[in-house]
């Protein structure tokens, strides 16, 4: 193992207020514990919910705020009781970096949803201190919480998969939707959404894109490989693709309605959020009750399930469409994030960014 450090001092880019402007910012790492890896920071994909949690838009975010929770990095130090990794491992780090471990949920090894979970950002950990993100050349997370990238999986490729990839896998498994011939639709194209027709087309599905616009049907249809593209604004080709869907992925992070979608559903279909927005989203009870058609949600997915995209995109080939972008393009990426500017996810090269350089005159805590 690495030879056990104490407390450290490290860099993230931080943001402060809910402007959601990121910048240097030196903060101490907790010790390493018997069951800690210790990560430096390789790459870190860029999340929509990153926009959500720096600009406050959930009203719960603390600062400062070190955002990041798409983590691949390499171990350089263990605790005594790690037995998964090793120094020189190449991991990944996800959304959630602790859990009860004692509740249904964490007992049935889907440990998402434990009411306890602890988030790998703006949260707090069970020795008080805020958690902080990997958007930092360094990262202390408990072994549970580590996924192994195997080979034949590129680092910077894997970031996205450890929350796009997992997210539109997990509720596929979960809803036994991974049978060859099912007929789905994915709602927005953007991180999440290219995921999802890439991973369902993958799955031996008919994959249908939902976008409010016609601009991206060629990438749909010639780069992603969907089966056929709908614009949600014409009612003629909505009406004839009325009850032919197993279920629509819907990964729109904004307000929108259900009803026209719902209407795509065929008996017993299913309709899964997986958009984190804000406002109440309504409908009217017979476009469910005369189809027996479910309005359901899925988050992220378990450490189990995490391992098993990484896998699954090895074996099938899989790649994310990403652009790699330096730490001090951050805040310009997140600008063209929330404008829909990206095709498909930013990820960020930590490790080549020179972070705890750029942080020489910046403010700690």
């Amino acid at each position: 193992m690495g030879s056990l450090a104490s407390e450290r001092k490290v860099v993230g880019w931080a943001a402060r207020e809910a402007t959601g402007h990121l910048s240097p910012y030196t903060y101490t790492l907790r010790s390493t514990g018997p069951e800690d890896v210790v990560v430096k920071v390789l790459y870190c994909g860029i999340c929509h919910t990153d926009i959500h949690q720096a600009k406050n838009h959930l009203g719960a975010s603390k600062y400062p705020m070190v955002p990041g929770h798409e983590v691949v990095g390499e171990v350089v130090e263990v605790g005594p009781e790690v037995t998964k990794y090793g120094v020189g491992d190449v991991i990944g780090v996800g959304v959630i970096v602790g859990c009860c471990r004692e509740c249904s949920p964490c007992k049935a090894n889907v440990e998402q949803y434990c009411n306890k979970k602890i988030w790998s950002y703006n949260d707090v950990y069970t020795d008080g201190r805020p958690t902080q993100g990997g958007f930092a050349s360094t990262m202390v997370v408990d072994q549970k919480f580590v996924v192994k990238i195997p080979a034949g999986l590129a680092p910077e490729q894997a970031a996205p998969l450890l929350c796009a990839g997992v997210t539109v896998y997990s509720p596929l498994k979960a809803f036994g939707l991974t049978t060859p011939g099912l007929r789905g639709g994915i709602l927005g194209l953007g991180g999440v959404g290219h995921m999802g027709v890439k991973v369902a087309k993958a799955m031996g599905h008919h994959v249908t894109v939902i976008s409010s616009s016609s601009k991206k049907r060629a990438e749909a249809m010639d780069h992603l490989g969907a089966d056929a593209y709908l614009v949600s604004s014409d009612a003629e080709a909505m009406a004839a693709a009325a009850d032919s869907l197993d279920y629509i992925i819907d990964t729109v992070p904004v307000h929108h309605p259900l009803e026209p979608y719902l209407a795509l559903l065929k008996l017993d279909g299913k309709h899964v959020l997986l958009g984190v927005i804000a406002e109440p989203l309504s409908f009217v009870s017979p476009m469910v009750m005369l189809g027996r058609k479910a309005i359901t949600g899925s988050f992220i997915g378990s450490i189990d399930e995490t391992a098993e995209v990484l896998q699954f995109c090895v074996d099938k080939g899989l790649t994310c469409q990403i652009e790699v972008v330096k730490m001090g393009y951050v805040n310009e990426a997140l600008e063209r994030l929330e404008r829909n500017d990206v095709r498909y996810r930013f990820v960020v090269d930590v490790a080549g960014s020179n972070v705890e350089e750029a942080a020489a005159d910046a403010p700690s805590n």
